[in-house]
């Protein structure tokens, strides 16, 4: 019955690695694109949306923007890529600033160079991801003093 306390612990660190991994990666991706100075005028092809609703006391919805956009490399290669959280003021048909970085895959956004907020909010989802890890690493090595513990009194 213990191995279900270093278990479940076990599988929300591996879920918590795998997201920080995510964040730290599109954080990385971004900023590449920011950095390499490449830019090209891209089209907005396709706007939609996606629902996701949180069941519970109080169920809430949380709407997603998606941009489909296009644009040319400087080499003539076609791109199109998909990117969240876009301006809710981009309709199809509009053109757009595409920063790019160049390489066997393309990687683009067309969000605007926002260093200092882009950073702000990769270290904060970050230090909540560790915080939240840090606390199943603490509360395996607690279990594991009390189990281990021969004067705790268990049932």
């Amino acid at each position: 019955m213990d191995v279900f306390f270093y278990l479940i612990p076990t599988v929300i660190m591996a879920f918590i690695a795998f997201w920080a991994y995510r964040v730290l990666r599109r954080w990385l991706q971004i900023r590449s694109a920011w950095n390499s100075g490449l830019t090209a005028e891209g089209r907005c092809l396709k706007v939609f949306t996606t629902v996701s609703e949180s069941m519970g006391e109080h169920s809430r919805v949380h709407t997603t923007i998606h941009h489909v956009y296009e644009f040319k490399t400087h080499d003539g290669r076609p791109i199109r890529f998909e990117e969240e959280n876009g301006p809710m003021t981009t309709v199809e048909g509009d053109f757009v600033t595409v920063y790019y970085a160049d390489g066997a895959s393309v990687v683009a956004t067309a969000h605007e160079p926002g260093r200092v907020k882009h950073a702000a909010s990769g270290f904060g989802l970050l230090a909540f991801l560790g915080v939240a890890f840090a606390f199943c690493v603490g509360f395996m090595v607690t279990f594991h003093q009390f189990s281990t513990d021969t004067s705790f009194p268990t049932p």
